[in-house]
């Protein structure tokens, strides 16, 4: 199934998207949330569809969606997990997975405006693929790591580089700005997925190719970082698991490159859809 939510900020409804269109299923009685996964929710809400379908009212075109899962207990990123990104930044290759956090706040509707915070002038773009927790992880091994996955989604991790790089501390100063992750259009469940560990990745910034990777160059691939990161934490369902991005980020070019109100970046993944942010100054 490909999930969503739409509607007003802080109003989402939820729905799916089919073949044919996008549906209402608010009449199933459950938004996307923690209780939702686990508590056997997609299968619950595959086996109500099954049934409830045709009665179902379609989502008007133009509807704003807002992130497809509700705000998770927490967002957990990867970084420099493409050997190719690494070179870019000067990073060494790391040995084990970079591990940072992204304040849940950041998180909103895929097509939603990208918000320059104050006093900003390095704020960068990142696709990223994201896996969305099903079930409550802890000490999981890397071979059973896949079936504490519900899904998986587009994200677009931005950054704002002075504040994660020049002033001290961690990363999280410079990730986790209001707007800082747009998330969906859809998740998708693993059966929507063929090989999750082999996903055409791409972004660009005003019509201009910026990024263009594969998932199959990950230094650490899907379940691996799932039962890495259960050895440190509990992963709740619907907790997000950011994986990293490609070559191609603003602070990799030289001279570098970010970006400023009116620009229009737009990004996809194999079978996650795509997503466009349009940068507007902040208010």
């Amino acid at each position: 199934m490909k999930l969503i939510r739409f509607g007003l900020p802080g109003q989402e409804k939820p729905g799916v998207v089919t073949d044919a269109d996008m549906f209402d299923v608010s009449a199933f009685g459950e938004d996307y949330g923690e209780k939702f996964f686990e508590t056997n929710g997609l299968e619950r809400l595959s086996a109500w569809w099954a049934q409830h379908s045709g009665s179902c009212p379609q989502i008007p075109a133009g509807t704003r969606l807002g992130a497809p899962i509700q705000r998770p207990s927490k967002i957990i990123c990867i970084g420099l997990n493409y050997a190719d990104h690494a070179r870019e930044t000067n990073a060494a290759i790391p040995a084990e997975p970079i591990v940072f956090f992204k304040s849940t706040s950041a998180l909103v509707g895929p097509n939603d405006d990208l918000v320059i915070p104050r006093n900003s002038e390095k704020t960068d773009w990142e696709v990223e693929l994201v896996v969305v927790i099903g079930k409550k992880a802890s000490y999981v091994e890397e071979k059973d790591a896949l079936e504490y996955v519900a899904g998986y989604a587009l994200h677009n991790d931005y950054s704002e580089r002075a504040f994660q790089i020049e002033r001290g501390g961690q990363w999280v100063k410079g990730k986790s700005c209001d707007t800082f992750a747009p998330l969906g259009p859809w998740l998708a469940t693993k059966d929507e997925i063929g090989d999750v560990n082999n996903l055409r990745l791409w972004l660009t910034v005003n019509g201009q190719k910026m990024q263009d990777g594969n998932t199959s160059n990950f230094i650490f691939n899907v379940p691996f970082v799932v039962s890495y990161l259960s050895q440190f934490m509990t992963l709740l369902p619907g907790d997000v698991i950011s994986t990293g991005t490609p070559a191609g980020v603003g602070l990799g070019m030289n001279p570098q490159v970010y970006l400023k109100a009116g620009d229009v970046i737009e990004l996809g993944i194999d079978g996650l859809g795509t997503s466009r942010q349009t940068a507007v100054a902040f208010k």
